[in-house]
């Protein structure tokens, strides 16, 4: 059986109100049936709406990684420690501060690289496959390669790969705690539910990408990929999200600058002492600037990338990757983790355990504390 003509299938915007149709609806609207696509409405649908994946920065360049462990202030000024020192001829001085940079930009840069080479090693190994239906038979393809009016089908452990139009359900649920929060795995349906301000949670009808089947099975239509799902929108809210800097950072950032504006206070307090005392114009200038640099402490850099790296390769053996060594002192700063990593870490629901009242605590048994948690909060 053969796929209908295709026909445009978004304009600017692509519709969000997929549950709002009936699954006919749908099926015409993507130019689809149940027997799925044929290979070439497939190559015309990757070529307009490209690979099923979420857009990722292009990863951190060496260049980039380079400039960020030359960027601080306190670099910045050790940097120019060594430029006035080989302008006053001080070679030897110039060099160690020198060698000092080039050390712990290297050691920086080493682990930071291998952080990224180790990331990207990761996401090269995890290729998911989905199941589909296409020219009335069935197949496993990579989940990049998913288009738009694919007929993918579901199964209880399965990770919904793109989002879907359900076309047909037997018992079908699943779990949508990453996109909802909601704790309990959701009844799934085929039918159309005509409401255009309903939460993605009550759009029974729909499977979103990134959730998982809980049990059942399943068919459903690809109505969006990549950066087209709920799970892109997400993604590109993120992207704009600007980084910030550590605390570590910050407090050197800060301790540069006051030690920058120390050395200038002490070298005009020189230059102004030394023209009392009528010293030569050349020799003051010269004072004033060894002693600017003088004021620095060349080893500071050094000594804090190195016991960051240290950390680093600590929590390494423990399975844990740093991308970013700063994220070390933060990391270490951390007294309180509350996470609710679904089926992991925890059981999705934030539970009380125990209540301290007046400086007494009580330990609640696990059916108290659900009690607890569940009751609607009141001022006392």
């Amino acid at each position: 059986m053969t796929t209908p003509a295709v026909a445009p299938l978004v304009e600017e915007e692509a519709p969000t109100d997929w549950h709002r149709r009936t699954v006919d609806t749908v099926l015409a609207e993507l130019a689809t049936s149940a027997d799925g696509l044929d290979a070439a409405a497939v190559d015309q649908r990757r070529a307009e709406f490209g690979p099923n994946e979420l857009q990722e920065s292009g990863g951190t360049s060496p260049l980039a990684l380079i400039w960020g462990q030359l960027s601080s202030v306190m670099v910045l000024i050790l940097i120019g420690a060594a430029v006035l020192s080989l302008l006053l001829g001080k070679y030897l001085e110039a060099g160690a501060i020198g060698a000092i940079v080039v050390l712990f930009t290297a050691l920086g840069f080493y682990q930071e690289y291998r952080a990224e080479q180790a990331i990207a090693a990761l996401r090269r190994m995890a290729v998911p496959s989905a199941r589909v239906t296409r020219a009335g038979r069935m197949t496993s393809i990579p989940v990049g390669e998913l288009v738009p009016g694919d007929i993918v089908h579901l199964e209880a452990g399965s990770v919904v790969p793109a989002d879907l139009r359900l076309i047909e359900v037997a018992s079908l649920r699943i779990e949508e705690a990453t996109l909802t929060g909601e704790s309990e795995p959701i009844d799934k349906q085929t039918n159309p539910v005509d409401r255009a301000d309903l939460a993605l949670g009550d759009r029974l009808c729909m499977a979103y990408s990134g959730t998982q089947v809980a049990a059942g099975r399943g068919q459903g239509v690809v109505v969006a990929t990549g950066m087209r799902t709920e799970l892109g929108r997400i993604a590109t809210l993120l992207q704009d999200v600007e980084s910030e800097q550590t605390p570590l950072q910050r407090r050197l950032d800060r301790v540069g600058k006051q030690l920058a504006l120390l050395g200038v206070a002490v070298a005009l307090a020189v230059v102004v002492m030394g023209a009392i005392a009528g010293e030569a114009a050349t020799d003051l200038v010269l004072t004033a600037i060894s002693v600017a640099v003088a004021v620095i402490p060349e080893g500071l850099p050094a000594v804090v990338t190195f016991t960051l790296a240290i950390g680093s390769q600590r929590m390494l053996k423990r399975q844990a990757l740093i991308r970013k060594l700063p994220a070390v002192e933060t990391l270490g700063s951390v007294t309180v983790i509350c996470s609710d990593k679904t089926g992991t870490l925890t059981q999705n629901r934030m539970t009380v355990t125990v209540l301290d009242v007046a400086g007494h605590q009580v330990r609640l048994d696990s059916d108290a504390a659900s009690a607890v948690s569940a009751a609607p909060s009141s001022a006392t």
